[in-house]
């Protein structure tokens, strides 16, 4: 991308999975892939 972002495709991301984990420092975040195909981003 021009602007320098990082692009990930969700497919890539979770592969089989439903849900990764994302470590930002000493806080864990949970980003789940509902069946509609929605993104949730929880603590």
């Amino acid at each position: 991308m021009p602007d320098g972002r990082l692009v990930l495709r969700a497919d890539r991301l979770f592969g089989t999975r439903q849900e990764v984990e994302i470590h930002v420092g000493a806080i864990v975040y949970r980003l789940r892939l509902t069946k509609a195909g929605k993104l949730i981003l929880t603590k």
